[in-house]
């Protein structure tokens, strides 16, 4: 069985909340290791969680970090209980939770205190600014990365959709979008406003010519519904004690994060909006 360790220095308000919303559920399932899988929006993304990994380990929270190829295959081991939770961005985070597969846990929250990101449309700098409706993009050359809310998500849920003629390209991440757009292989790639601002720089031909209106949850660790009661407290206490436990430090250094916060369906109101606005039910093919 893991462990479950409850630090002195969590705070009281905190911890009680946390107990308290893990009490109403009940798992069918038991889970020894904890499996969370790992899916990029970068070339590279991942790496920074290996510190994550060791240290959960030394908290005495048994993990296994399970690489993903595909969006689909993250739903088909989650509905048969094989990974008990992923950190995942908010568009498949959000068709999950509408599919009944998963509940949020925890985010984390960077160094400026930032927990969410946004959509934003980036072309060449000739380009006029966005006008929020998909008419901007009328016989246009389109790139971003399928189901994200700050991609394909975004495009399909905006007004006049249905009424235009896009060449749409799926980029493999955003990053890969962006890259796409720069060899001219697009006029225009809607991407995670992070990963733009961290790599904008490489790039001084492009510019960001509008975004969405709303913001998303970032890196959500979403958990399975069949995972276990016991194992959801222990890895809970484990990320929450994060932002103040000294052998976390490594953690907060190569995540460049202060820690991680609760995270619920509630924070999530402008992602499912816009995926019910993007045509998205409880029968979204995974594809």
């Amino acid at each position: 069985m893991i462990a479950i360790f409850i630090r002195k220095n969590l705070p009281s308000a905190i911890l009680f909340f946390a107990v308290a919303f893990f009490a109403l559920g009940q798992g069918t399932a038991t889970a020894e290791v904890f499996r969370i899988g790992i899916m990029q929006a970068q070339t590279g993304a991942a790496k920074k969680f290996e510190p994550l990994e060791t240290y959960l380990l030394k908290e005495n929270v048994q993990v296994k970090f399970v690489p993903l190829s595909n969006y689909k295959e993250a739903a088909q081991l989650f509905a048969r209980g094989d990974v008990d939770g992923m950190f995942s961005g908010s568009g498949v985070a959000g068709v999950f939770i509408l599919k009944g597969l998963v509940k949020p846990l925890v985010r984390p929250v960077d160094n400026q205190g930032r927990s969410t990101y946004w959509a934003v449309v980036i072309g060449r700098k000739d380009e006029k600014p966005f006008t929020g409706d998909a008419g901007y993009f009328l016989n246009k050359r389109l790139t971003f990365s399928a189901m994200a809310s700050s991609g394909e998500f975004f495009y399909r849920a905006l007004p006049g959709i249905n009424n235009i003629d896009a060449q749409v390209s799926i980029a493999g991440n955003h990053q890969d979008a962006i890259e796409k757009l720069s060899k001219g292989e697009a006029d225009f790639a809607i991407v995670k406003n992070t990963v733009w601002d961290s790599l904008k720089s490489k790039y001084p031909a492009l510019t960001k010519v509008g975004q969405d209106g709303g913001q998303n949850p970032n890196e959500t660790l979403i958990i399975s519904n069949k995972t276990s009661p016991e194992t959801i407290k222990a890895v809970l206490m484990a990320l929450l004690s994060v932002e103040t436990n000294p052998a976390a430090a490594i953690v907060r250094e190569s995540m460049a994060i202060k820690g991680f916060q609760l995270t619920t369906t509630n924070d999530f109101a402008h992602t499912l909006s816009l995926l019910k606005r993007a045509g998205v039910t409880a029968d979204y093919d995974l594809k």
